[in-house]
């Protein structure tokens, strides 16, 4: 097999295999043992969140303002280039290789460290480093400029324009976004995830924000993974110090072995309690596209025909290309640094130009520079042809709506605004055709004018950049943008506005393309519901906490009453049964990006309104209820109700906001699956 193949596809397996090559079935599935020793409720540590003389006290909201960027859309879109296994012989030369029994999971060598389940063939190995790197938003210069885009003298003596410093990251493998895996059903992987984050050769100024002992914990959101490689605070509150590692194992495997299941764009990212956020914007953030060899084998040639074309050469599948969005803040030396972590109101005119972040339990946080894979305001040439984009929403707090427009004018300066580009003369020329939601292929496909984009979550489209939607053709030269029209001057909700064009890609039409791909009348049906089971409400609010609780200084937010407890789990389901949950924002005018981890759900209603079942048009306010979720976006005062199953596993998990400043302030809630 070609060693750039990371699909390591040809023409027989696609032919001969289904839903699940390797693993088959669930019977091939080997329990282990040791795992039902784990008896472990560990309490948190108030020091490991609680940092400095100032911690639990009230922050200061306060956003700085970025430097202006002067040059954009002219960086290229970066396009991550899917990791490489390590070799088997090598994989055998370690000290300790991936294995079953007992504490062989983790570095620690603890009963807890044992994996619950391995599969019958050895996984596909991969060796992710955690390490402190450098990374640039953009290349262009920029200029210090006031909160009315006025051009201003740094505190630090920079007045005209400059290049961008470089901010400290933490990284997978020292990038952001990190690696990109090819995962595929079918093929189990087990990543080693290995904590360097204490070595720091270049001597580089790590901040103040991320933990601060430097602690990880890796979820691959959202996978069908037991509780040990889950990466989630109610299994290991602790999570990895610096030279620990673990091993954890993906079994690409579908819930219930039933292919409606089947997913297809994961991402991982940091999940250590108290922090989560914090390290997610440092840079802890990862894609994991993961294919179908049945349906969706990432070759236009076979299964549904969906757009992509593998590349040996590169080890990519063209015309593929993932899109993670991400808005940061960077510091404008002015700005006070205090929130409930640390902090006491000083400002640090040495880090101008840097990544700012705060624990902003009220509003969240939101940053007025709008990235994508890591670049502000990149620029994407693309074939005369369809392309298939995943979007995901890697932000902490912010919501996006996209179209997709043409201009005459083209992006207009609006320093000191949020995006600091406006396209004011923009007009949708372009629809999106919806694939896919987080729980992977929709029933049918949705033809959309706009999206919206919560944290966490994300969106698969087709594109067909040879004609626009009414019909007439594209022509090489063309330039669309990429808009977010959605304006949210804080993390609290979206604030309505109707103006708003933030251009955040440049779209170049290029040259014609050959193309094998078609658009589909239908996808991938969904999993049968069950109505006549157990039900459960959770209520999300707003408000502290009382009583034992040793981080009650620092909870801002309750669900049914109470903080996130590590051994007071809000449900105990059983093994293979299925359950009806509703969740309720009763915040007070905060929306909320609900995650629940392990299997995804099905929404049966929002506010008592049914899910409808036909094919919403273009112009549909609301609808992203469709096919498979793993994350709620429950407005102010909304109410879903929606079904899901408890299979494979047993042990703890969580579901929390994905306002990870929320999540980092108690709104999370523990839940275990149990033995029948």
């Amino acid at each position: 097999m070609n060693r750039h193949n990371r699909l390591g596809l040809n023409r027989r397996d696609l032919l001969k295999w289904g839903g699940a090559a390797l693993l088959g079935s669930a019977a091939n599935l080997r329990p282990s043992a040791a795992y039902a020793q784990i008896k472990a409720c560990p309490t948190p540590d108030p020091l490991e969140i609680l940092q400095g003389a100032c911690a639990g006290g009230t922050a200061i909201e306060a956003y700085p303002t970025s430097p202006f960027i002067l040059d954009p859309f002219t960086d290229p879109l970066p396009i991550p280039a899917p990791l490489a296994p390590v070799p088997k012989a090598d994989v055998d030369l370690w000290t300790q290789p991936p294995g079953p029994g007992v504490g062989r999971q983790a570095s620690d060598r603890s009963i807890q460290s044992t994996h619950q389940i391995w599969p019958s063939e050895l996984p596909v190995v991969y060796h992710i480093k955690l390490q402190m790197a450098e990374h640039r938003f953009t290349t262009s210069k920029v200029r210090p400029i006031d909160a009315r885009g006025r051009p201003v003298v740094a505190p630090n003596g920079v007045g005209g324009p400059t290049s961008l410093p470089a901010s400290t990251i933490f990284g997978f493998n020292g990038t952001f976004p990190g690696p990109m895996i090819y995962g595929r059903y079918g093929r189990p992987v087990v990543v080693r995830f290995e904590n360097q984050l204490d070595q720091n050769p270049h001597n580089l100024d790590a901040g103040d924000f991320g933990s601060p002992r430097r602690q990880f914990l890796t979820h691959l959101h959202n996978g069908h993974t037991a509780p040990e490689s889950d990466g989630n605070p109610h299994f290991r509150i602790a999570g990895y110090h610096p030279g620990e590692w673990v091993d954890n194992l993906y079994l690409n495997f579908p819930a219930g072995g039933d292919d409606r299941e089947k997913q297809s764009f994961l991402w991982f990212h940091d999940h250590f309690e108290g922090f989560t956020g914090a390290n997610v914007y440092k840079g802890l953030v990862g894609l994991y596209p993961i294919y179908d060899p049945k349906l969706d084998p990432g070759d236009e040639r076979f299964g549904l025909r969906l757009p992509g074309v593998p590349n040996l050469e590169t080890g990519r599948v063209d015309y593929d290309i993932p899109l993670a969005l991400y808005d940061c803040a960077l510091d404008d030396g002015v700005t006070p640094h205090k929130d409930f972590h640390n902090g006491c109101g000083e400002t640090h005119p040495e880090w101008w130009g840097k990544s700012f972040f705060r624990h902003f339990p009220n509003h969240g946080f939101v940053g007025d520079v709008f990235t994508i894979n890591g670049v502000a305001s990149p620029v994407l040439e693309v074939k005369r042809r369809k392309y298939r984009f995943r979007f995901l929403d890697a932000s902490i707090a912010r919501v996006y709506e996209l179209e997709l427009m043409t201009s005459r004018g083209g992006p207009q300066p609006a320093p000191g605004t949020q995006g600091q580009y406006q396209l004011p003369d923009g007009q949708q020329s372009m629809r999106f055709t919806q694939i896919a939601s987080e729980g992977g292929l929709l029933p049918f496909p949705i033809v959309r004018n706009s999206f919206k984009l919560w944290p966490a979550k994300r969106r698969e489209f087709i594109v067909d950049f040879t004609k626009y939607k009414d019909g007439s053709p594209t022509r090489k030269g063309d330039v669309l943008y990429l808009v977010n029209v959605m304006e949210m001057t804080d993390g609290r909700k979206p604030d309505g506005s109707t103006n708003n064009r933030v251009p955040m890609m440049k779209i170049v039409i290029g040259d014609d393309a050959p193309d094998n791909s078609v658009i589909p009348a239908v996808l991938r049906g969904t999993p049968d519901i069950i109505t006549d089971v157990p039900r459960r409400t959770f209520e999300l609010q707003r408000g502290g906490s009382s009583g034992g609780d040793p981080l009650g200084q620092e909870t801002e937010w309750l669900i049914n009453d109470r903080p996130f407890q590590l051994c007071v789990p809000l449900a105990a389901p059983k093994k293979n049964s299925a359950e009806i949950w509703t969740v309720k924002n009763g915040g007070g005018g905060w929306i909320h990006p609900m995650h629940f981890h392990q299997e995804e759900h099905q929404i049966l209603s929002r506010n008592g309104v049914p899910t409808p079942k036909g094919p919403p048009g273009p112009d549909s306010p609301d609808i992203d209820d469709f096919g498979k979720e793993d994350t709620v976006a429950l407005g102010p005062g909304d109410s879903v109700v929606f079904f899901r199953r408890f299979r494979t596993f047993t042990g703890p998990y969580v579901a929390h906001c994905h306002n990870l400043a929320h999540e980092d302030h108690n709104m999370m809630f523990g839940w275990s699956i149990v033995d029948t």
